[in-house]
C-alpha cells in the first residue's frame, strides 16, 4: 500500500473551451479560438468548440459525476468573452453567474473549486488591438482577475492565473498549431512576456480581493533527456529545457530570463532587438512569491543535435510505450521533474494541476469502457509522484486530465484523455474504469 500525506488533494481539470460549448449564448462574444476553430484548415476535420460537450447547460450532471467519483477539487477555466464580452469594462453578469452557480454546486458536494484565469481563451477583440504580443493586453487580464476575484472570492481561495505560457507564447505565435496561428519569434517572446507580466499582476489583484488567497500558475513541462552522451546532444537538451522550462521558470522564481538563452537567440536573430519588450519593474512584478506551483506533466522529450538548433526535434524511442497523441509514456522523468523543481527552485508548495494520457476505448457491449492503459499510465505517475514526496517534494495535490473526454483543441474530437468518456452525437457520459479506479485511489488516499 503506498499512502499519501494527509489532506492531499485529489482532484480533475479541465478548460472552459475544451467543454462548455455555448459559444455564442448569453452574451459571450468570440474568443481567438472561436476565430481559429471557423478558419478552414485550422483543426482537424474542421472541428470546432461550439458545442463541445455542452457542460454550459450540463453543469449539474458534470458535478454529480464528480461527485460519484469522490473528486475532493476541480480545476476549471473561465472564458474571458464570456465575461467580459469587449475583452475590457463591461462585465455580462450572465458569464460571472454562470461560474457563481458551478462554484455553489461544487461547494455543496464538497469539492474545492480551483478557477485559472486564463486557458488559451483570449477575446478576439483584444486579439485585434495586437493580442498577447502587444503590451496593451495585460490591463484588461488585470481587469478579468478583478471581476472574476470579486464576484467569486468570498468562496473560492485557490486561484491560478495562466495555464502553460510556453503554448499561449511560443506553441500559438512561433510554431503557430495553436489560435492565433502565428510563425514570429519576436511576437512569441513578447506574448511571453506580458503572460508573465499580466500573471504578477493578476496575483496582487487577486490577493487585494481575496483575504485568504492563495494564487499560483500552472506551468507544462517536457524534461529533455540527451539522445547520447555526446556534448552536441546534450547542448541540445539544455537549449530546449531554456526554450520550453527555463524561459518561463527562472523569471517566475526571481532569476530573471535565463543569460544562456538570451544570447542564444539574440545570436540567431530570433530576438534581433533583445529584451526590448521588459520596462522597470517587470521582473520585481512577474517574481512575486506564489503561494503554490502547478506542474503539468505529460511526456519527455528526447534532445538530438541537429543543424538547426532551434528546430527541437524528439527523437523517437524505440519499443516506447506511445500514447494517442504520439507522446512517449515515461514517469521517470516525471519523478525526475518533481524533484529538480523542488531541489532548484523551492517553491512552497506544488500542485500536479495536469497528468493524464490520451487512449481511445470506448463503450463495449455491456457499456463498460475497460481502459487498461490509461490505469497503468496514472498508476505509474502516482507512484512516481510518491517516491518524489518521499524526497521531500512539498507535492499536496494531484489533479488529473481530464474530467471529460473534450475537445482536444487543433485536434479535434480525435483525442480521449476524459475518465468520463463522452459520446460527443448524445452527450451521454459513461465512468471509465479509470474513474471507478480513480474513486479507489480517493478513498484509500493512495494505491493498494
Amino acid at each position: 500500500m503506498i499512502t499519501f500525506p494527509a489532506g492531499f488533494i485529489w482532484g480533475a481539470a479541465t478548460s472552459a473551451y475544451q467543454i462548455e460549448g455555448a459559444w455564442n449564448v448569453d452574451g459571450r462574444t468570440p474568443s481567438i479560438w472561436d476565430t481559429f476553430s471557423h478558419t478552414p484548415g485550422k483543426t482537424k476535420n474542421g472541428e470546432t468548440g461550439d458545442v463541445a460537450c455542452d457542460h454550459y447547460h450540463r453543469w449539474p450532471e458534470d458535478v454529480a459525476l464528480m461527485q460519484q467519483i469522490g473528486l475532493k477539487a476541480y480545476r476549471f477555466s473561465v472564458s474571458w468573452p464570456r465575461i467580459l464580452p469587449d475583452g475590457r469594462g463591461r462585465i455580462n453578469q450572465k458569464g460571472l453567474d454562470f461560474y457563481g452557480r458551478l462554484v455553489d454546486a461544487l461547494l455543496e458536494a464538497d469539492i474545492i473549486p480551483m478557477p485559472t484565469l486564463y486557458h488559451w481563451e483570449l477575446p478576439q477583440t483584444l486579439q485585434e488591438e495586437g493580442g498577447w504580443p502587444a503590451r496593451g493586453v495585460v490591463g484588461p487580464f488585470v481587469e478579468l482577475a478583478d471581476a472574476v476575484s470579486r464576484a467569486l472570492g468570498d468562496r473560492v481561495s485557490q486561484w491560478m492565473t495562466h495555464n502553460e505560457p510556453w503554448c499561449t507564447s511560443f506553441l500559438s505565435h512561433q510554431i503557430g498549431v495553436h489560435a492565433p496561428g502565428w510563425q514570429d519569434w519576436p511576437a512569441a517572446f513578447a506574448a511571453a512576456h506580458h503572460v508573465l507580466l499580466s500573471h504578477g499582476l493578476a496575483a496582487a489583484q487577486i490577493r487585494a480581493n481575496v483575504a485568504n488567497a492563495a494564487v499560483g500558475i500552472a506551468i507544462n513541462f517536457e524534461p529533455a533527456t540527451p539522445a547520447s552522451d555526446s556534448p552536441e546532444d546534450y547542448h541540445a537538451a539544455r537549449l530546449w529545457d531554456g526554450y520550453f522550462s527555463r524561459w518561463f521558470v527562472d523569471p517566475l522564481f526571481g532569476r530573471l530570463y535565463p543569460a544562456d538563452m538570451v544570447d542564444h537567440y539574440s545570436r540567431s536573430g530570433k530576438l534581433p532587438d533583445g529584451l526590448d519588450f521588459v520596462q522597470e519593474g517587470d521582473m520585481a512584478t512577474i517574481a512575486a512569491p506564489l503561494d503554490f506551483f502547478g506542474v503539468n506533466y505529460y511526456t519527455r522529450h528526447i534532445a538530438q543535435a541537429s543543424e538547426n538548433l532551434d528546430e527541437y526535434r524528439s527523437l523517437p524511442n524505440p519499443g516506447a510505450e506511445y500514447t494517442d497523441m504520439g507522446w512517449e509514456v515515461h514517469p521517470d522523468s516525471f519523478y525526475r521533474l518533481l524533484n529538480r523543481l523542488h531541489f532548484e527552485y523551492r517553491p512552497r508548495k506544488i500542485y500536479v494541476t495536469e497528468n493524464g494520457c490520451s487512449y481511445p476505448e470506448g463503450p463495449d457491449g455491456d457499456g463498460r469502457v475497460a481502459d487498461k492503459r490509461r490505469i497503468a499510465y496514472l498508476r505509474s505517475h502516482l507512484e512516481a509522484a510518491h517516491r518524489a514526496i518521499q524526497n521531500g517534494v512539498p507535492l499536496a495535490g494531484y489533479l488529473q486530465w481530464s474530467l471529460l473526454d473534450n475537445y482536444e483543441w487543433a485536434h479535434g474530437y480525435s483525442q480521449r484523455f476524459g475518465i468520463v468518456h463522452v459520446d460527443y452525437a448524445t452527450q451521454k457520459r459513461t465512468l471509465k474504469d479509470s474513474a471507478l479506479w480513480y474513486k479507489d485511489v480517493i478513498t484509500r488516499n493512495g494505491l493498494s
